[in-house]
């Protein structure tokens, strides 16, 4: 259990260690120094810190210093730092060692990005703690952390758009409340905002202006998103926010390009929506798709990069050495080169009722925002691919059972192994093999599905909830007739534009295209967008990095 001392408005200091005693005496010797302008709270293990950082957050409170003991059970000091910077990025961040532990604590400064470490005992605490808390609370002062007003959301549960305005906020990172219209707090907001109701859902921003049933465009803007760029003219434009697109905008920033993103809902791409990501590189224990998306935003945004949300493009044209880039507002943006990385989505469910109900029981992707809603409930999730099996694994957690609908006859063929384990291992994950949705129904929310097996077996249960993640297709028709794209819209580049050793129709430089290029010169592909690509976040990361590196080689022969 987390302890804290002291008026809720206080900023914070965090002191988290397993040891009753020496958290105590931590507690003791901050209080005493520090008591009367922060708030000290203590805890005795990662996780309880974790959950009191959580709530902080929430509450919308200031967190200035998180010091933590390297040698916990369970979770030790550094990987404790390591998820509390997804929570508080700007606190600024203290492991107590051991001598012994030197080693560790320096490793730290890479890992979590260590302000300070601290060798026990820290007596007498005049000279050893408080000249160090005093600079690092200094400079945590000099910094603008100002508390965020969270923007407000009124609208209803079964309610389409509703849904889509949560998740749009929840997966660009800005902080909201929930109100149910139906609800007497819901109410008063509605009648503060001269709304009866009948258009929701209705947002009220940080500074109390209210929104009737807004665009993302008009959403973004006035929730301090980012969506006008600041310049005409650009080194490189990268279009799209999944892994690719950042992992483009981190390398080409870094590497003095003047760069832009441009993503046309949230960054993370579907990457972004998935719960636990297991696989990728450098993250043992795993990562949501969520924490590192944020972290790659951060890291496109340290190095300069722009990043513009809720921004269509639908066009792309080749003037001269130039590249134009058009907005679905008739606005433009033009630059040297210009990487697409607009990934996929998922396909929509072929069965009579869906669409009616989408937003309405019936989710493509996680839906995060829904899944405390689903605690105890019987849950359907249609797919046979990771992403599938790692939502299933996430809703697990607090529904009464997860059932994954499989039109194949098993998991191996596309989900990866070590997901078909930890599926298995699961006593309330069910999965129905060769079985597919072939209606929903309800009334105004899903209330039954209808499933049919291989054999043509129908049987009719019931449902609140269902998650479809069911094939991928690319985010490019608004390309046609301006790169070359295969038969499923995938887009053709390096040697895939050149199969019989000849360039495509219309190239005319005298080199080949790059291995990245598309049918326009400049123009590059990464991802989940370019044909025969590995579907797979590491391998468009790489890929954004490697289109970045082409660009360059570009632009010197231009």
């Amino acid at each position: 259990m987390a302890q804290a001392d002291g008026a809720t408005t206080r900023t914070v200091i965090m002191t988290v260690d397993d040891d009753p005693g020496v958290s105590r005496a931590v507690a003791r010797d901050l209080r005493r120094r520090y008591g009367a302008s922060y708030r000290i709270v203590r805890a005795e293990s990662g996780e309880s810190a974790l959950q009191a950082l959580r709530e902080l957050k929430l509450r919308g409170d200031l967190v200035a210093v998180i010091l933590a003991d390297y040698r916990m059970p369970q979770m030790n000091g550094i990987e404790f730092l390591e998820q509390a910077m997804d929570v508080y990025p700007g606190a600024r961040r203290v492991l107590l060692t051991a001598y012994a532990d030197t080693d560790a604590a320096i490793d730290a400064i890479n890992v979590v990005d260590l302000d300070h470490y601290l060798l026990k005992p820290w007596d007498p605490p005049e000279e050893k703690l408080y000249p160090v808390l005093d600079d690092l609370l200094g400079a945590w002062r000099a910094g603008d952390h100002r508390p965020v007003p969270s923007t407000k959301v009124v609208g209803h549960r079964w309610s389409a758009r509703s849904s889509e305005v949560r998740e749009f906020l929840a997966r660009n990172q800005v902080p909201y409340r929930w109100y149910s219209a139906e609800e007497p707090e819901g109410r008063r907001l509605l009648s503060a905002a001269g709304q009866d109701g009948e258009r929701l859902p209705v947002v009220i921003t940080a500074d109390g202006t209210p929104l009737v049933e807004p665009e993302a465009p008009e959403l973004a803007a006035r929730v301090g998103l980012a969506t006008t760029p600041a310049a005409d003219f650009y080194d490189l434009v990268v279009i799209g926010g999944g892994p690719a697109g950042l992992g483009a905008a981190v390398y080409g920033a870094s590497e003095g390009l003047r760069t832009v993103l441009v993503e046309r809902s949230a960054t993370g791409g579907q990457a972004g929506q998935s719960s636990r990501i297991e696989n990728y590189l450098g993250f043992p224990d795993g990562v949501s798709g969520g924490q590192l998306t944020e972290r790659a935003r951060r890291q496109a945004s340290k190095f300069g990069a722009e990043i513009l949300t809720a921004r269509e493009v639908t066009g792309l044209e080749a003037s001269g050495a130039a590249r134009i880039v058009r907005f679905s507002d008739g606005s433009s943006i033009a630059a040297h080169s210009v990487i697409l990385a607009t990934g996929v989505s998922y396909r929509q469910l072929a069965a009579p009722g869906a669409d009616d109900l989408t937003g309405c029981g019936v989710f493509y992707g996680s839906a995060l925002t829904e899944a405390a809603a689903c605690q105890d409930h019987d849950v359907y999730i249609v797919g046979g691919a990771n992403s599938a099996g790692q939502a299933a694994m996430f809703l697990s957690r607090g529904a009464k059972s997860v059932t994954l609908l499989v039109r194949g006859r098993s998991l191996t063929a596309s989900m990866s192994h070590y997901l078909i384990r930890q599926i298995e291992e699961t006593p309330n994950i069910r999965v129905r093999c060769g079985t597919v949705v072939e209606s929903a129904h309800g009334d105004g929310h899903l209330e039954r599905l209808t499933l049919r097996d291989e054999h043509g077996s129908t049987e009719l249960v019931d449902a609140q909830w269902l998650f479809v993640f069911i094939g991928a297709a690319p985010h490019t028709d608004w390309l046609d007739g301006t790169v070359l794209r295969d038969a499923r819209g995938f887009i053709l580049a390096g040697p895939d534009l050149t199969p019989d050793g000849r360039p495509p129709a219309g190239w005319e430089l005298d080199r080949p295209p790059y291995h990245l290029e598309t049918s326009v010169p400049g123009v590059f592909v990464a991802g989940d967008a370019r044909a025969e690509s590995a579907k797979r976040v590491a391998s468009a990361v790489g890929e954004g990095a490697m289109a970045v590196m082409l660009v360059h080689r570009y632009l010197e022969q231009s």
